[in-house]
């Protein structure tokens, strides 16, 4: 009897179901430092800073604070700035799965060859492969106008956004003060 147009209904393994399910646990924990978007754009908490020392104290904490909600819209500002480039958005995407892969989901350290590679030495050759491939795809003004509004939006957001109201975590609180 043949099995021809079955479609296989066992797992390719534990070992995939295991990376899977950490994959998985790794994402929730960064993004489960996402402070709430409400409480990020809390229009009480809108004010414009009284001096400059006071706009980069606020741009201090407020980055500390609100940091993976920055990340996120800069990244988001990008996707945007891609989708008229798909080549560029296809790219963009693989090379996420390549830096989870490689850098933000891997526990053990990278062996090629019987030779340990450090994490810095991963995080410097994607960071230049990520460059090289984004800049091959005639997309740079794009991609660095697009990183460019991103960071305005958040150096925006985070001089204007008043900080007595945030609630800093205790290992935060050492190194940050709010003002108000």
């Amino acid at each position: 009897m043949t099995n021809y147009g079955t479609i296989p209904t066992s797992s390719s393994g534990p070992v995939n179901v295991e990376y899977i399910s950490r994959a998985k646990d790794v994402i929730k924990e960064g993004l489960g430092s996402r402070r709430p978007w409400k409480e990020m754009f809390n229009l009480h908490s809108i004010k414009l800073p009284s001096s400059i020392s006071d706009a980069i104290s606020r741009i201090k904490t407020n980055f500390s604070y609100f940091q993976m909600n920055y990340a996120l819209i800069v990244l988001g500002i990008v996707f945007l700035s891609l989708i008229w480039h798909p080549i560029s958005l296809i790219v963009f995407i693989v090379l996420m799965a390549v830096w989870l892969f490689l850098y933000f989901l891997r526990d053990e350290p990278l062996v090629i060859f019987n030779r340990l590679i450090s994490d810095r030495v991963v995080l410097i050759v994607l960071a230049v492969i990520t460059l090289g491939l984004l800049l091959l795809t005639h997309a740079t003004s794009n991609i660095l106008i697009s990183l460019a509004v991103g960071v305005v939006v958040v150096l925006i957001h985070a001089a204007i956004r008043k900080t007595d109201d945030l609630f800093m975590d205790e290992e935060a609180a050492g190194f940050l003060t709010p003002s108000s």
